[in-house]
């Protein structure tokens, strides 16, 4: 992989993994552009970035959520992100694998598929009502939580996207769009780490960062860059407007893939 190569999927990765579009999406399809083969490691690789611009970004509101514990023994915000994070989190545990070895799930056409579809959700979404303007992840009961968490799952396959299949979920749990992202992003966070943590305990994996040094860290700093405008971007646009505009992006996407597909 040459450096722009590199630079390249760290800049898609870092902007599609916090706008509702699908990183793990576009990354296929950006291989599949340069005629690669997707390359797992590497995708998983440049979540290293993404992860430290999501800490870096939500760090006060990270702060806020230990005060919460620690002070004034509020749990509710804490007890939600867990109780979301339990289902992708086993689902990824037991079936990443099979995912990333799936030549169907990471066929192009399944990809713009899954963009179509996820799109229409997120177009539908906008008509939905809205529990309060003031209602945040804390406001969630803990099986609103959970439903989100179960909807969170479907992101294993390209094309869903986490934080879209989230923020759609929290929507239809009654959040606005604005405190859909946050909730997102803030469950993204445990999430990502268990993902980095399974990259280097394994020894293989250790192997490959070692032997991709140079690449992995071009792309993560593309990735960290990125990413930090993608989250302030989608929270800036999502204080005043819903998600038809990234539903229908997706779909433009996805018909543009379908007709290649079908030309060559």
């Amino acid at each position: 992989m040459s450096p722009l190569e590199a630079i390249i999927l760290g800049v898609v990765q870092g902007l599609t993994e916090f706008i509702p579009v699908s990183s793990s999406g576009h990354l296929v399809l950006t291989q599949w552009l340069f005629s690669r083969s997707v390359d797992h490691l590497y995708i998983q690789a440049l979540d290293f970035g993404t992860t430290i611009a999501l800490i870096i970004y939500f760090w006060p509101k990270l702060r806020e959520l230990f005060q919460r514990i620690f002070y004034h023994h509020d749990y509710r915000l804490a007890r939600n992100i867990i109780i979301t994070c339990i289902p992708a989190g086993l689902t990824g545990l037991m079936l990443a694998d099979y995912i990333q070895a799936s030549t169907v799930l990471l066929h192009p056409f399944v990809v713009a598929l899954m963009l179509a579809a996820v799109g229409f959700l997120m177009i539908i979404s906008d008509k939905l009502p809205t529990k309060s303007k003031k209602a945040t992840g804390s406001d969630l009961s803990p099986r609103r939580a959970a439903v989100i968490g179960f909807a969170q799952m479907f992101a294993l396959i390209p094309g869903v996207s986490r934080s879209g299949s989230t923020i759609i979920a929290s929507r239809v749990m009654g959040l606005n769009s604005r405190a859909a992202a946050e909730y997102s992003f803030m469950v993204a966070i445990p999430i990502m780490l268990g993902l980095l943590a399974k990259l280097l305990i394994k020894p293989s994996d250790r192997l490959y960062l070692a032997q991709n040094s140079d690449v992995v860290i071009i792309g993560n700093i593309a990735a960290f860059f990125s990413a930090i405008v993608a989250i302030h971007f989608v929270l800036s646009y999502l204080s005043k407007h819903g998600l038809a505009l990234f539903g229908w992006y997706r779909v433009i996407l996805a018909l543009i893939v379908m007709a290649v597909l079908l030309i060559q």
